[in-house]
């Protein structure tokens, strides 16, 4: 029997849809109905944004005491730690990506919780400014924006929420948030945990339906202070738009084209080789590829070229696909047919425009723990890959790794940086000098040097160019959800006698 979720949470009360709709959510792993959500509308969302922004003005929240919001974070990353399985079964199902994986985004995001509870009570009450003279005080003091807009995406619906939610709250905000209409379970879940944890009714909200209206309307609506949209570009742009008559406060993160440079020093050992080939294949294939982080280009120096795609794509036809909640299984399906339709036209057009394939380009056999109705596509890696290609130019979300080959420490790097995007990169070489170099140059929010995908919640997370605006995690992330007040207090106010009458 489908299991009907409650999905919409307006001012602390779990509701229909206003116009009664709802969506089937399903099983990537075999296209089967997980369950049945709300399918809210502008209605829906006009009253989520009421009930944030009467408890923005008249609640409590934006006037707890910093260690009292602190103590509710950690009580959510508490409650994340207790229903761990749950939720990383919930995100396994819902996204198709494996249990593992789902385990590791519920540790990342109670460490998130953890990270701004840590960072907003040991912050000063202020920063002192010098006026230049002991009859002055002044301060720079922050506050919370207001009422915050989140727009979440499909691939890490649970992780994204938490980078936009933890640090809104810690600085004392409400929010409404819309997840993505193809994977909303997790955050629901979240929401939970946050009434549980004692937040009050009003502060945070849930709205579940399509980008247009639901997104549409967060992003234009007079009574939000800020959006703060992770996704595609096309959308962030629209988001964009729709904000600019309200000069709202505007966070966008849109994805990313990243390039894994590998040179051939750091290939000079077996054990070395290996290594840059796992870390390959991790940068490209983990959730399929579903990544905006991921290194779907592999940029190699020519001299070890042969011998490292040759290895990459042997390793690559090796990687057991199926259900994520299948034991052994390494990789699960797409999100849905339509992201397997997107994926089999970039490779098309990748052999059209004369890409070599080395594996992959096709839905796999089905398997016991592969359905043929799943949405599944084999890990796919295309050689001879130029800058002209649309495969190579777009973000594919994926499980596709384009191969180009440069002979230059110079050509490396203008290589890295010809794309419109700037989010994440990597270079591998035992030259720490060149490591330094390379990384300074590179032109992108992120860079690894030997290694690829780890992040930490202490540390910024974002991109240049057309991978966005603005910064998640780090102290920066926690003053995306601020304002700066300066506060100038005369203590001996006296006439200034400027004007003589």
């Amino acid at each position: 029997m489908t299991r009907h979720v409650e999905t919409i949470h307006i001012d602390g009360v779990w509701r229909a849809a206003a116009a009664g709709t709802r969506r089937e959510v399903l099983d990537p792993a075999d296209g089967t109905t997980l369950a049945v959500v709300s399918e809210g509308g502008a209605e829906d969302a006009d009253a989520a944004i009421a009930a944030a922004r009467r408890a923005f003005d008249q609640g409590p929240w934006p006037h707890t005491p910093v260690a009292e919001r602190a103590a509710l974070l950690r009580r959510v990353a508490e409650l994340l730690q207790r229903d761990r399985e749950e939720i990383a079964l919930t995100e396994s199902r819902d996204t198709g990506k494996t249990l593992e994986e789902g385990r590791v985004d519920v540790d990342d995001v109670t460490n998130a919780f953890r990270y701004f509870a840590d960072l907003v009570v040991n912050e000063g009450g202020g920063r002192v400014v010098d006026a230049g003279s002991d009859q002055v005080h002044s301060v720079v003091v922050h506050e919370p924006v207001g009422v915050c807009a989140l727009i979440t995406p499909w691939n890490y619906p649970l992780l994204q929420a938490s980078w936009k939610i933890a640090p809104a709250l810690a600085a004392g905000n409400t929010f409404v948030i819309k997840p993505s209409e193809i994977t909303p379970l997790s955050t629901a879940h979240l929401i939970r945990l946050l009434a549980e944890a004692g937040l009050p009714a009003g502060v945070a909200n849930i709205v579940t339906g399509p980008g247009d209206p639901v997104g549409a309307r967060f992003a234009e609506h007079p009574q939000v202070d800020l959006v703060s949209f992770t996704g595609g570009l096309a959308s962030g742009t629209r988001v964009m738009q729709a904000a600019a008559p309200s000069v709202k406060k505007v966070a966008l993160e849109l994805g990313g084209k990243n390039p894994n440079v590998v040179f051939a020093d750091a290939c000079a050992t077996d054990e070395d080789f290996d290594t840059a080939v796992d870390q390959a294949l991790n940068a490209a294939f983990i959730h399929s590829g579903q990544v905006c982080s991921a290194g779907s280009r592999l940029i190699v120096e020519q001299s070890v070229r042969e011998r490292f795609v040759a290895e990459l794509a042997r390793r690559a036809q090796k990687i057991r696909l199926g259900r994520g909640t299948e034991k052994g299984v390494e990789c699960g399906p797409l999100v849905s047919a339509e992201q397997l339709a997107k994926v089999e036209g970039y490779v098309a057009s990748a052999l059209r425009e004369g890409a070599v394939l080395r594996c992959g380009g096709s839905r796999p056999e089905p398997a016991e723990e592969r359905p043929a109705t799943g949405y599944f596509y084999e890990p796919t890696v295309l050689d001879r890959c130029n800058r002209g290609m649309k495969v190579v130019r777009e973000e594919t979300f994926g499980p596709i790794l384009t191969v180009e080959t440069f002979r230059t420490e110079e050509e490396a790097v203008a290589l890295a940086n010809d794309t419109e995007y700037g989010l994440a990169g990597a270079v591998w070489t035992k030259d720490a000098g060149r490591a330094r170099r390379v990384a300074g140059r590179l032109r992108h929010g992120t860079v690894w040097i030997n290694d690829y995908h780890p992040y930490l919640p202490q540390a910024e997370w974002g991109g240049f160019g057309k991978s966005g605006i603005g910064r998640e995690l780090g102290p920066s992330g926690l003053a995306e959800y601020r304002e700066a007040k300066h506060i100038y207090q005369n203590l001996a106010p006296r006439p200034v006698r400027w004007f003589a009458g």
